[in-house]
């Protein structure tokens, strides 16, 4: 049996033009970096009028930011007032506690938190985070970046997998892994961002049209 409704999150987005464009091919959740580092991060001015044009214009697709390490107050600052985000990805290494205040603090917000995995034992981590994340997202282990280098996990690692919470898979996501992906791995959601790039931040967009119809046929 293969997985039905797999969720899609395109992320790294930089322009208003692109979210529009990919927002129209129908995904689930727009992702938007605020890591500093990242050659895909754009500034809190420029998130914020992506996020609210999509806000009006498709209110129902997740509206993702993704941060690293950032001191909660600095997060909370950002939601006084009417957020423009639907979801706060941490990518860092955030722990048990700093998820639990946060979501204490930011109760309607969903917060996902992003593993790095590179073996086993980093699989058996994620059990104790369950109940203060919303949802989890499994990424490729690299020494020179949190995230966005398109490198797979290690397959071995993915299959059989089971959590109380919904998981997405990013790292190396492309067309060519869907039909595995589906077959084999079943994540409720698959993560895609440098796999459908012209360059880093510069989405190709007719890429990811036909990764979002590969998605939709399983």
């Amino acid at each position: 049996m293969v997985m039905s409704k797999t969720l899609i999150k395109i992320c790294g987005i930089t322009s208003i033009e692109q979210a529009v464009q990919i927002a129209n091919l129908g995904p689930n959740a727009i992702g938007i970096i605020s890591v500093d580092e990242s050659p895909r991060y754009i500034s809190p001015e420029k998130k914020k009028a992506i996020f609210s044009t999509l806000k009006d214009l498709y209110p129902n697709i997740e509206r993702v930011s993704v941060v690293k390490n950032t001191p909660i107050d600095s997060i909370i600052q950002n939601f006084l007032g009417e957020p423009n985000e639907t979801i706060i990805q941490l990518h860092g290494d955030e722990d048990i506690d700093y998820c639990k205040e946060l979501k204490q603090k930011i109760p309607n917000i969903g917060i996902w938190k992003a593993f790095r995995i590179k073996d086993k034992k980093d699989l058996n981590k994620i059990k104790i985070y369950e109940n203060f994340i919303d949802a989890i997202l499994l990424d490729s282990w690299n020494k020179e970046t949190y995230g966005g280098s398109g490198k797979k996990i290690d397959q071995k690692y993915l299959e059989d997998l089971s959590f109380s919470k919904p998981w997405w898979l990013a790292g190396g996501v492309s067309k060519e892994w869907i039909e595995e992906i589906a077959k084999k791995i079943k994540p409720c959601g698959v993560d895609i961002s440098s796999g459908v790039e012209i360059s880093p931040g510069i989405k190709d967009i007719d890429k990811i049209d036909l990764v979002i119809k590969e998605v939709k046929k399983y």
